[in-house]
């Protein structure tokens, strides 16, 4: 029996403990990670480096089937998986897998929302980067010392870092996630 999606409204939330909800990815290969220079354009961090990531969106519960009924609460298991798969073939045109947890922050951006920011380390399939020039001026291939040359988003050099500790296998930066 299919489930049942249930209607998604903020009538009823609390708007002091509405947030947006952000996901973050590093994309790694082949020993670098991937960083984009955000367009002016952009409400946070306009002009500066960073990984790829979006806004978890209502559309996205309507348009992505529940996993599970949990009693009365419909779940979507593995949605920041999904988010991050969708918004690294928008943003980067690659296709990512092995999720791992680096770190979150939250933070009010310019226009005064607040956001709830989760970031992982991804690896990227074979393919192409190919960025949209409305979100995006450049992209780079950097490692973790290349990266400090590049003007980032707070935290982006350790998170390149970190990223390519986790995927280069090393033992010391599996147990500093702990």
């Amino acid at each position: 029996m299919p489930i049942e999606i249930p209607l998604i409204s903020i009538d009823k939330a609390k708007p002091e403990k509405l947030f947006y909800f952000v996901a973050t990815g590093v994309i790694y290969r082949d020993g670098k990670c991937l960083i984009l220079r955000r367009a002016a354009n952009q409400v946070a961090h306009p002009n500066v480096w960073g990984p790829v990531g979006g806004k978890l969106e209502h559309k996205d519960l309507r348009e992505m089937p529940p996993t599970r009924m949990n009693g009365d609460v419909t779940d979507w298991e593995h949605m920041i998986e999904s988010l991050l798969r969708r918004e690294a073939k928008e943003e980067s045109g690659l296709n990512v897998y092995d999720f791992r947890y680096l770190d979150s922050v939250v933070f009010v951006r310019p226009d005064g929302v607040p956001v709830v920011c989760v970031k992982y380390g991804c690896q990227a399939k074979p393919g192409d980067v190919v960025i949209p020039q409305d979100e995006f001026q450049a992209f780079a291939w950097v490692d973790g010392k290349t990266v400090d040359s590049y003007q980032c988003i707070l935290g982006v050099p350790d998170e390149v870092r970190k990223t390519i500790e986790i995927f280069q296998g090393r033992p010391h930066a599996k147990a500093e996630l702990a």
